[in-house]
């Protein structure tokens, strides 16, 4: 029986951005499929005491060379945006919204929401840019827009977000496979491992 990653992911997350790019190719790889998740990586740090590595200095000098070397890796287009940190609450009710109409839709507009912030240096705070990308990527952005704005659709990215911290989650990405959690983009490897022995 072929296994799942559960992928908690934020567009907000420049890791995310890159697990995000080789999550759906690894599982293939074996055999195993994906269930894109998202939440909110501010009310995870917040409920966990974590902090985002720019707010230390050391870590924030280091942390430019290390996405460099990524997307180097990935040959991923990559660039520090000018609205960084962007506020990404509307774009993961966006993501929720369409993971409640058709779950196989969310990898697209997840990814393009990441190029278009990562890659582009699109102000993916702006309704309007988000719109914008969503209808690029086949999407009805006016009506995933107007479905982000609903209670329903808020109360989701919440119960996500809550249920990622329950289970463990303290950054992101953070990936389920069965019961084990695998933090960072650089835990890809056990992730796939672990994915192949279920």
């Amino acid at each position: 029986m072929a296994g799942t990653i559960e992928l908690y992911f934020d567009v907000v997350s420049p890791y995310s951005y890159f697990a995000c790019t080789q999550i759906e190719a690894l599982a293939e790889r074996a055999g195993g499929t994906v269930d894109w998740r998202p939440f909110l990586l501010g009310g995870v740090m917040k409920a966990t005491g974590n902090q985002p590595p720019a707010m230390l200095p050391a870590r924030g000098r280091y942390l430019g060379k290390d996405l460099q070397r990524w997307a180097k890796r990935y040959g991923v287009p990559f660039g520090m945006p000018s609205s960084f940190p962007a506020r990404t609450i509307t774009a993961q009710r966006m993501l929720v919204a369409a993971r409640e109409q058709d779950p196989a839709s969310v990898p697209g507009l997840a990814l393009a929401f990441f190029r278009a912030h990562w890659g582009e240096d699109r102000p993916v705070d702006d309704p309007a840019t988000l719109n914008a990308i969503a209808d690029e990527a086949g999407h009805d952005g006016a009506a995933l827009l107007e479905a982000a704005g609903t209670d329903p659709i808020k109360q989701k990215l919440r119960a996500l977000t809550d249920e990622a911290v329950e289970r463990g989650a303290f950054g992101a990405p953070t990936m389920y496979v069965g019961d084990e959690m695998f933090f960072g983009n650089d835990r890809l490897d056990f992730v796939e491992e672990a994915l192949r022995a279920r």
